[in-house]
């Protein structure tokens, strides 16, 4: 155990030792939300005004800085989903490290076991990326809210950072895997840069997933990172909304919110079913269960696995 905590402490102090990159990290996603709160945010406010448009005499209910309130959250939940899929890739980033200096020869070497050493490089990763989303969230809500009632509770406030940790393990177990590919920093970070590029698309930050075709839902849906973000959605934005629906007094027969939330996928929809709140979280903790069992029963099973398709891709780009 005193090695496993040593490897662990080991990993965590390699990764903040370097306050540069953790700063750019945190400032990633502050001008990201700046240029989403300038360029997106009229476009999601927009798309409310079209909803009320469907409900003559609407508007007068419902006061613009809700609507603006609405926006904002809306697109901190986008960026919270994605630093959740960043944040974990360049936690690991000691692992691919370690890999391409053969530090990891040495690991192997000490009395700790295999499945030990594994898990330390997981729950490191996991720590850090759960502290940095964490922080994010935190500048997240005291930026928006300072522009108006956020219409959160404590409880509200408590469920939040649970799901962003949540979510940064869930991220950090897939990525366990994905890292493996990869014997060197610049290759690994080639890939992340990709995946950080499409990573808003898949969990709807900059277009809401309900806008996609059925497949296209489904496909998307299937990651347990666009579910985490539908999760926190439902947690940062249903206080909101249940304000909008008691201002507006029974006028619309309860449809507007109904339809904010199908416009604005606050359900998971996968094969043509929608997934409710407990099963987008019972999705998630499988999706976490599955990858430690890989991890620590059959992690030789899946280096043999990456290795050989490794393999076929090098014959086929090099035939």
């Amino acid at each position: 155990m005193r090695g496993f905590l040593g490897l662990t402490k080991r990993n965590l102090l390699l990764f903040f030792k370097d306050k540069q990159s953790i700063i750019f990290s945190l400032l990633t996603s502050m001008i990201v939300l700046a240029l989403y709160l300038l360029f997106l945010k009229d476009t999601f406010v927009n798309a409310m005004d079209s909803a009320m448009n469907q409900f003559p005499g609407l508007s007068s209910h419902i006061d613009e800085s809700d609507k603006d309130m609405f926006a904002n959250l809306i697109l901190l939940t986008g960026i919270l989903g994605s630093a959740m899929i960043t944040v974990p890739c360049n936690c690991l980033i000691t692992l691919v490290k370690d890999r391409e200096n053969k530090v990891d020869y040495d690991i192997l070497a000490t009395p700790l076991k295999r499945g030990q050493i594994i898990f330390s490089y997981f729950v490191s990763a996991a720590l850090s990326s759960a502290i940095l989303t964490s922080m994010i969230l935190a500048i997240g809500l005291g930026v928006i809210g300072v522009q108006g009632d956020i219409y959160l509770g404590i409880d509200d406030i408590a469920k939040a950072f649970g799901v962003v940790a949540l979510g940064s393990i869930s991220a950090t177990s897939i990525f366990m895997i994905v890292v493996l590919f990869f014997k060197s920093v610049s290759a690994s970070g080639a890939f992340f840069g990709m995946l950080s590029a499409a990573s808003g698309f898949i969990i709807g930050a900059y277009i809401p997933i309900s806008q996609f075709s059925e497949n296209i839902q489904t496909v998307c849906n299937i990651f347990p990172a666009s579910q985490i973000t539908i999760v926190l959605r439902n947690v940062l934005i249903n206080g909101l909304l249940e304000h909008m629906n008691i201002s507006l007094a029974g006028v619309d027969h309860g449809m507007f919110v109904t339809i904010i939330k199908e416009l604005f996928s606050f359900k998971a929809r996968i094969f043509g079913g929608y997934l409710d709140m407990t099963q987008m979280l019972g999705y998630i903790t499988l999706s976490i269960l599955v990858v430690s069992y890989l991890m620590l029963d059959a992690w030789g099973v899946v280096i043999l696995f990456i290795a050989k398709i490794r393999e076929v891709f090098t014959d086929i780009l090099f035939a």
